[in-house]
């Protein structure tokens, strides 16, 4: 769907670029959709769009560091916070002026950040969407070791092999950590161009990615190998929907958490999906968001 609105947010001297779908303001709560990584784009999300023809607008950005917003590769470890992040967050709610009437959808990386944001529970949070995420790292990097001793003979062997040599960027290694994410990470084949172009933008400005993750999705070694948001969800008060899929390499003891943990909450699991229902069951995922956005009264 065509965006109403495009432009650039200031934060400090930096600026964050966004996206709107629909009419702002509006008499429904904007959607606002915190893409993955951290280093990601929105690309593989964009078909979230489709719900401001609902009802719902619906705002897309950039984090801080790729895609449309400002690059910063010369900047170290103590620059990419998590603070960073929910500052930029709070900064985008009030400049588009949405702040006491919205709706945050968060995947992956996303989705632990927007639950961070809720935990402080801003009044103006009207619901919660976590999707695809770990509630924590620790128990992430427990289970990437549990889904990568599963994969085909030899692939974690040759993983291993170039992540102790230092040598991740290497074709080889490459094409055995496909294996992964063909298997968790998105299933349909050929992968979407949408998919495709947030990968592409990962490369092209890893800066964030290896700073604040690693090398790949299953190989967690930069400064989010202990964040976790188990402390501080119970907090939460926003109606919280949970989304994950069947092969997801957010595995069910990832996403337990915030079931546990959450007062109000319902958790849907994708059976054909893995990391990116949005994407591998279009037609379920925009039925099932509709309903939780409907269900808010």
């Amino acid at each position: 769907m065509a965006a109403s609105a495009k432009g650039m947010v200031p934060f400090g001297e930096y600026r964050t670029w966004y996206r709107v779908t629909g009419e702002l303001p509006a008499t429904r709560p904007a959607l606002v959709v915190l893409h993955g990584g951290p280093g990601a784009t929105h690309d593989a999300l964009i078909g979230l769009a489709a719900l401001a023809k609902d009802g719902w607008p619906v705002v897309h950005y950039d984090q801080i560091g790729n895609g449309g917003s400002t690059h910063l590769p010369d900047r170290g470890a103590d620059f990419w916070t998590v603070q960073l992040f929910l500052d930029e967050l709070d900064n985008l709610l009030r400049s588009l002026r949405i702040a006491d009437d919205y709706v945050l959808f968060g995947h992956s990386w996303g989705g632990i950040l927007a639950a961070k944001h809720a935990s402080a529970v801003p009044p103006g949070l009207r619901g919660l969407v976590i999707a695809d995420a770990p509630a924590s790292y620790p128990l992430w990097r427990s289970e990437m070791d549990r889904l990568r001793a599963e994969l085909p003979p030899g692939v974690d062997d040759t993983l291993r092999k170039h992540e102790a040599a230092g040598t991740t960027g290497s074709r080889e290694y490459v094409e055995a950590m496909s294996v992964f994410y063909r298997k968790h990470v998105c299933r349909l084949n050929p992968w979407p161009r949408e998919f495709t172009a947030m990968l592409m933008e990962i490369q092209n400005d890893p800066t964030v990615y290896f700073t604040m993750n690693g090398p790949s999705e299953f190989h967690v070694t930069g400064t989010l190998r202990d964040f976790s948001v188990t402390d501080c969800i119970a907090d939460i008060r926003a109606p919280t929907l949970l989304i994950s899929g069947r092969h997801d390499e957010a595995t069910p003891a990832v996403v337990r958490p915030y079931h546990d943990l959450i007062p109000d909450v319902r958790w849907e699991i994708f059976e054909e999906s893995s990391h990116a229902p949005c994407l591998e069951e279009p037609e379920r995922f925009h039925e099932v968001m509709l309903a939780f956005l409907e269900g808010l009264g």
